[in-house]
C-alpha cells in the first residue's frame, strides 16, 4: 500500500503526467464515460459521468488526452461516431476520445451477464453455489476480451500505458501483451479477490492468471486480497515464482507487482452537496416521502445478493419486536436500486426485499407510522447526500463487499458530524473505518439488532468523535489522494522496468 504522506503536488493532481512521460494514456472498461442516446424530442442526447471513478477519471483524460476504450450501450452512440467508432468528449469542450467497442445482445448476455456476473463476480464474493460454468459464457467472454484488445492495440502507441477496469477483462492483459510487450499495462480490481480454496473451483483458473499476469501492476483495495491473489498464483500456476517480501510475481520472463490502493469518494464534492441541503429541504422530504419520525436510519444499495438487505431488514424487525420502544420512533429508509434483473438470483433477491419490507410495515406499521419507507426511485446527488447528512445511522450490512464506498459518502455527507456507521466487518472500509463505526457481523442478526440500538442510543460526544476522526481519514485518503496513489506506484514501476532493476 502506498504510503501515508502527502502527495507531493497536493489532493487534487494525481502524478498521471510522470507516468506518461510523454506517452499515451489509455483506460479500458466495461462502461463508458459518456453515453448517447435520444431525448423526448428525438434529438441525440449527452449522459455524462455521475460519480465515482467514472467523474474523477474524467477531468484526467482530459487533461491528458487520452482514449477510453468501452462498450458502446448507447442508443445513437453509433449514430454520433466517427468511421474509427470514436467519438470527441466532452461534447462541449472535446479533449479526449471514446473509442467504442461494439457487442451483440448474444455477447452482452453471455459475457456481461455469463461469465462476469454469473461466474467471476459470485465467486469472488465466496458465492460458489451461485456460479453458472456453461461453456459458451467463457467462449463469449474470452471473444469480447480479445474485441477489446483488439481495440487497445488498435488505438495504443507501443510505449502506451493501458489501464484495465475490474473482473470484465482478465483475458485482455495477456492478449494486448501479445503484441505490445513495451507496452505498460495496469489493472485495478474493483471488487474482492478470493481466497485459494474458493478460486480453485474456476474451471480454466489458470488462463485467468495468466491474462492478469501480463500486467505490469495489479491493484486491490486491501491488502487482504493482495495476499488472496499471490497465493493464487502460487498455488495455481505452475512455475510462477512469488516475492512475498515486494508483493511480485515472476512469470514468463516478466514481472507483476502487486499493490493495494483502498478506493475512496470525492470528500470535498459530497460535503458541499450536503451543505447545500438544509433542515428546510429535509423536511420537505420526509415530508414527501411519509417518514414520521425524527430518527431516522438508512441504507443505500445495489440489490445484489452480496450486500446483505434481507439480513439487515430481519435485523430491524428483531429490534422492533424486541424493543417497542423503537415503534414510532424510529423510521428505516431503504434506497435501492435494481441491478441485473436478467438473472433469476436477482430477480429472487428483489422479491424477498420487498416481501421483507411488506411484512414489516404490515406487522408493525400504524396510521400514523411507516417502519420501512422504500425508495426506488432515483435520487439526485444533493438529495442523496442530503439524506445522508441528516439521518441518524446509516446500515452497511455487506456479506462480502471490496469496498463499500456508501460507507465512505456517508462520513464525507456528515458534515454536522452526529451519524453513526454501522458497518459490517465483511468490507473492504472496515479495514479503515471499522475501529471508530459500531460494528456487525451481518449473520448474526441478534448482535446486528443490538448494534443499531447501541447507535441509536450513542451519546452525543461519542457519535462526534467517532464521526470526526472518520471524516479525518476519508477526507485525507480521497479520491484525489487514491489516484495519486496508483499512478504514483506506476510510474514507478514503470521506471524499474525500463532501467533493468529487477
Amino acid at each position: 500500500m502506498a504510503d501515508d504522506s502527502d502527495p507531493p503536488n497536493g489532493p487534487d493532481a494525481p502524478d498521471v503526467e510522470s507516468l506518461l512521460d510523454g506517452g499515451q494514456l489509455l483506460v479500458v472498461s466495461n462502461r463508458q464515460p459518456y453515453s448517447h442516446g435520444y431525448d423526448e424530442t428525438g434529438e441525440v442526447a449527452v449522459s455524462r459521468p455521475a460519480g465515482g471513478l467514472t467523474a474523477g477519471l474524467d477531468p484526467v483524460m482530459q487533461r491528458v488526452e487520452g482514449t477510453w476504450i468501452a462498450w458502446g450501450d448507447g442508443e445513437a452512440d453509433r449514430e454520433v461516431a466517427d468511421e474509427d467508432d470514436a467519438v470527441e468528449v466532452p461534447p462541449e469542450d472535446p479533449s479526449y476520445r471514446v473509442r467504442r467497442v461494439w457487442l451483440t445482445d448474444e455477447e452482452v448476455d453471455q459475457y456481461y451477464y455469463g461469465y462476469s456476473n454469473r461466474v467471476l463476480w459470485p465467486l469472488c464474493h465466496g458465492g460458489i453455489w451461485k456460479t453458472d460454468f456453461a461453456d459458451e459464457h467463457r467462449e463469449a467472454y474470452e471473444a469480447v476480451n480479445r474485441k477489446f484488445a483488439r481495440a487497445v492495440r488498435e488505438e495504443a502507441d507501443d510505449d502506451a500505458v493501458v489501464w484495465f477496469q475490474d473482473y470484465h477483462f482478465t483475458r485482455a492483459p495477456g492478449m494486448v501483451r501479445e503484441s505490445m510487450p513495451e507496452a505498460f499495462l495496469m489493472h485495478f480490481w474493483h471488487i474482492t479477490w478470493p481466497g485459494w480454496d474458493t478460486f480453485r473451483s474456476l474451471p480454466h483458473g489458470e488462463q485467468t492468471l495468466e491474462g492478469l499476469l501480463g500486467n505490469d501492476l495489479v491493484g486491490f483495495h486491501t491488502g487482504q486480497y493482495v495476499e488472496n491473489f499471490l497465493d493464487c498464483i502460487e498455488r495455481g500456476l505452475d512455475g510462477a515464482t512469488v516475492d512475498r517480501g515486494n508483493d511480485r510475481i515472476e512469470y514468463d520472463g516478466r514481472t507483476t507487482d502487486v499493490e493495494a490502493f483502498p478506493l475512496s469518494v470525492d470528500f470535498d464534492a459530497i460535503a458541499a452537496s450536503a451543505e447545500c441541503f438544509d433542515s428546510d429541504d429535509w423536511d420537505a422530504f420526509r415530508e414527501e416521502h411519509g417518514i414520521a419520525t425524527d430518527r431516522v436510519a438508512v441504507g443505500v444499495d445495489r440489490l445484489d445478493y452480496t450486500k446483505g438487505v434481507p439480513e439487515r431488514l430481519n435485523a430491524l424487525e428483531q429490534l422492533w419486536e424486541n424493543h417497542p420502544e423503537w415503534r414510532g420512533e424510529l423510521t428505516y429508509v431503504q434506497k435501492a436500486s435494481e441491478s441485473r434483473s436478467i438473472i433469476p438470483d436477482y430477480r429472487d433477491l428483489q422479491d424477498r426485499v420487498v416481501n421483507g419490507v411488506e411484512r414489516i410495515n404490515d406487522r408493525f406499521g400504524t396510521d400514523g407510522w411507516t417502519p420501512v419507507v422504500y425508495l426506488d426511485e432515483h435520487l439526485d446527488g444533493d438529495t442523496l447526500n442530503g439524506m445522508y447528512r441528516h439521518s441518524d445511522v446509516l446500515l452497511v450490512s455487506a456479506l462480502r463487499d471490496g469496498m463499500n464506498l456508501v460507507a465512505k459518502e456517508f462520513v464525507a455527507a456528515q458534515v454536522d458530524e452526529d451519524g453513526v456507521l454501522v458497518l459490517s466487518n465483511q468490507t473492504g472500509a472496515y479495514e479503515e473505518l471499522g475501529k471508530h463505526s459500531v460494528t456487525i457481523n451481518p449473520h448474526d442478526i441478534d448482535e446486528f439488532a443490538d448494534a443499531i440500538g447501541e447507535a441509536l442510543r450513542m451519546d452525543e460526544s461519542d457519535r462526534r468523535e467517532r464521526m470526526r476522526t472518520m471524516r479525518q481519514w476519508v477526507e485525507s485518503h480521497d479520491l484525489s489522494r487514491w489516484m495519486h496513489d496508483v499512478f504514483a506506484s506506476a510510474a514507478d514501476v514503470r521506471m524499474r522496468r525500463r532501467m533493468g532493476m529487477e
